[in-house]
């Protein structure tokens, strides 16, 4: 399940909001990112200031429609290759889009990435947390665990 909207102005012409309150239907990385392929998208790849607006645009609408959103973070199809941990100041280098795209736009909170065990990357949507060093833990990327569940 998931609202679509639809634009015609970014190369992804339509985006696909899932939202799941109920923690069990939550899901991890790969399986957010099957799902996206099995309804014949790809997990969000940003490619500019101008469409990491957008989305936040749709986030707020969302949050506004009444529908009860609370914090609850969203997969994005931005994840790092490779096995074992990765340390070096390279790391954020390492990050690649998971539909192909080659677009360096990021959007990092601060002190993100943080590499390591963490290589799947996430948009911060928590609303009720207490900001943070770099503000509010809204719209900015987090790396992450790729089996935790948003």
């Amino acid at each position: 399940s998931g609202q679509k909207v639809c634009y015609g102005t970014f190369k992804h012409s339509c985006y696909k909001l899932a939202y799941f309150q109920d923690l069990s239907r939550r899901v991890g990385f790969q399986e957010a990112r099957q799902a996206c392929e099995m309804d014949g998208g790809a997990l969000l790849s940003l490619e500019s200031e101008a469409e990491q607006q957008l989305i936040e645009n749709m986030l707020q609408n969302l949050t506004k429609s009444g529908s009860g959103i609370s914090d609850g973070d969203f997969w994005i199809g931005l994840w790092r290759s490779g096995d074992g941990l990765a340390t070096s100041s390279a790391c954020p280098d390492l990050y690649q889009w998971a539909d192909g795209s080659m677009s360096p736009f990021r959007n990092w909170y601060t002190d993100e990435p943080s590499c390591g065990s963490e290589a799947c990357v996430v948009m911060y949507h928590q609303p009720t947390a207490n900001p943070g060093l770099g503000g509010p833990y809204l719209y900015q990327w987090n790396d992450d665990r790729c089996n935790m569940k948003h």
